[in-house]
């Protein structure tokens, strides 16, 4: 028998993301999401108005995704919580946001020099992305809150492990994405970590002990 239950939130599992892009002054911002997905060499992404990382796309126009392996939740729930704005909005700050300027450091991961745009890529991340935006949307009803970017991804990055030998694809068995389902982090099926995002956002499961 099904219900209607109203979901509140739509995220029934995708891959997270780290996107870096660069600030107005230079320096490298770092934010996770799970808000994107891919078809052919390109990649759709949500991304709410209010954050550091919108801003930096609309201006530069370019960004690198980063894809990090379930083994690397430690680092991704670290900056789950954090922005790069430094007026965090007030919905933020209740949810428990504040502001950080460097998301590298924060995270306990490494710029890596980028081939073709000027956003550093994590050295950590098993598939790395570079990716330039070729249109923004408004989207959301009644007004728009929030922008999808449609990006091309110019060049891929992958950990020669995870390539199947003599060919371009990569292994699905070796490949463990770490995923978000409905503000928890999963990986290879399992809820792998306690989500700090998922206690901002008042999920009802938030104090489930995590299982490996």
């Amino acid at each position: 028998m099904h219900v209607v239950p109203g979901l509140k939130v739509l995220y029934f599992g995708t891959p997270v993301v780290l996107i870096s892009s660069r600030n107005e002054d230079g320096t490298a911002n770092l934010a996770p999401m799970s808000s994107a997905w891919w078809l052919g060499q390109s990649c759709m992404l949500g991304l709410g108005n209010s954050g550091q990382t919108t801003a930096n796309l609309l201006r530069d126009g370019e960004c690198v995704l980063n894809l990090p392996s379930s083994a690397m939740v430690d680092a991704v729930d670290r900056i789950a919580l954090t922005t790069g704005k430094r007026v965090v909005p007030d919905h933020k700050v209740k949810q428990g946001y504040r502001y950080v300027p460097d998301k590298f450091a924060a995270a306990g991961l490494t710029e890596q020099a980028s081939d073709l745009v000027r956003a550093p890529r994590v050295a950590e991340c098993p598939v790395q992305l570079e990716c330039r935006v070729v249109a923004a949307h408004p989207f959301g009803a009644p007004a728009p809150y929030a922008t999808a970017f449609q990006v091309e991804v110019l060049r891929a990055h992958v950990e020669e492990d995870l390539v199947i030998p003599g060919t371009h694809y990569v292994d699905p068995i070796g490949w463990d994405p770490l995923i978000m389902k409905f503000c928890e982090f999963f990986g290879g099926g399992h809820n792998v970590h306690p989500s700090r995002l998922a206690e901002g956002w008042s999920m009802p499961h938030q104090g489930r002990t995590a299982s490996v």
